[in-house]
């Protein structure tokens, strides 16, 4: 029997080396079953193997919409330099401040170089992660944003994800849009901060309200998925939605997904979690992956070996996959081959490289 992709790049015309690069772009969707990810009408299995593209480099922190618009020239170069590391995703970070003058006013250039990126995604044939509300770094967070009350802050937030999703809206090259990074909520005890705790200079964790006002957890979290879901499909009713989360069930030992349970993510496309497996605690980590297996795709959207070995890294990767629909790493604007020309590499510098290394050669998942 031929596999279908040969029957695919025999109808474009192509000869089988050629692979898909002349064949037209097809949109990620979920199978027809609800449990992974295919290829357009083509029915072709997908599985992301795919990076973070946040910043610019190691140890410069710029964010990539702090430098996209004079710095074009670099985003192309980075691109190309993570389509030769055997990706096929990028999970882009776009920060609410860069994207938003006012509640209800979404900023023009930002919109623009949004445009500009997902043509050069479709040009490269890289899908994306568009990842959004970012408040990563302080500087940007605009002080009206932090007075607005809890609904007013999500309907600038909704006007975000409408102006977004427009401009995103009809390309093939939009693998999903993740609502934010690691929305957590409140204790029992109000709060006055939307940003959780710093790291590296930046603020990846961000709250969805200041107080539970005597609503439950479920009930705060499926309000606010449901209005940022209603503000996307007002435009877009094709692309994926899902919210990358911290695996709490890997980090407190147990208990049940809250984003991604039953109640709360009924609109969600698919289960995206963050694991940063410890050294020695591989399978605590694959025990805890299983409880995100709520019958969708699932993906590790962040990966990194930060507290573990490369090897042990691989590890999970292999054992997760009978578990797993994809996984994202970093790439931060440097190839190994870069990081290891430099006289006097950091220890950051000198893991980074090897292992982006290690990521491509098992690029062929």
């Amino acid at each position: 029997m031929i596999p279908r992709l040969v029957l695919t790049l025999l109808a474009c015309g192509l000869p089988l080396l050629a692979q898909e690069e002349k064949c037209p772009l097809e949109a990620i969707r979920v199978s027809p079953d609800g449990k992974s990810f295919v290829r357009g009408s083509s029915n072709e299995p997908f599985v992301v193997w795919g990076v973070n593209y946040d910043h610019d480099s190691v140890g410069s922190g710029r964010l990539l919409d702090e430098y996209w618009e004079e710095d074009w020239e670099t985003v192309v170069s980075d691109f190309r330099e993570i389509k030769d590391l055997g990706a096929n995703c990028v999970r882009v970070h776009l920060q609410f401040g860069k994207f938003m003058g006012a509640p209800d006013k979404p900023d023009a250039s930002a919109l623009a170089c949004l445009t500009k990126l997902v043509r050069l995604a479709e040009e490269s044939r890289l899908y994306l992660d568009v990842t959004g509300l970012a408040c990563y770094h302080k500087k940007n967070v605009p002080k009206w944003y932090d007075w607005l009350g809890e609904q007013e802050r999500w309907e600038a937030q909704a006007v975000f994800w409408e102006a977004v999703a427009k401009v995103c809206a009809g390309s093939p090259a939009i693998f999903c849009y993740d609502l934010m990074n690691e929305p957590i909520l409140p204790g029992k005890e109000a709060t006055d901060d939307w940003l959780g705790g710093e790291l590296g200079g930046k603020f990846f964790v961000q709250r969805i309200a200041l107080d539970l006002k005597g609503r439950t957890r479920e009930e705060v979290a499926e309000a606010w998925v449901n209005r940022m879901v209603k503000a996307i499909r007002k435009v877009d009713n094709e692309h994926l939605i899902t919210v990358g989360v911290i695996p709490w069930v890997f980090t407190f030992g147990g208990g049940k997904p809250l984003f991604h349970g039953p109640r709360v993510g009924k609109q969600l496309d698919f289960v995206a979690v963050h694991f940063y497996p410890e050294k020695g605690e591989m399978a605590k980590a694959l025990e805890a992956l299983k409880a995100y297996e709520v019958g969708k795709p699932l993906v590790i959207e962040e990966m990194f070996p930060l507290k573990c070995s490369q090897e042990e890294l691989v590890e999970f990767i292999d054992q997760s996959a009978a578990h797993t629909d994809g996984w994202f790493s970093f790439y931060w604007g440097k190839t190994a081959a870069e990081l290891r020309a430099k006289e006097n590499p950091s220890i950051a510098e000198a893991i980074t490289a090897s292992w982006l290394e290690t990521f491509q050669a098992n690029s062929n998942r």
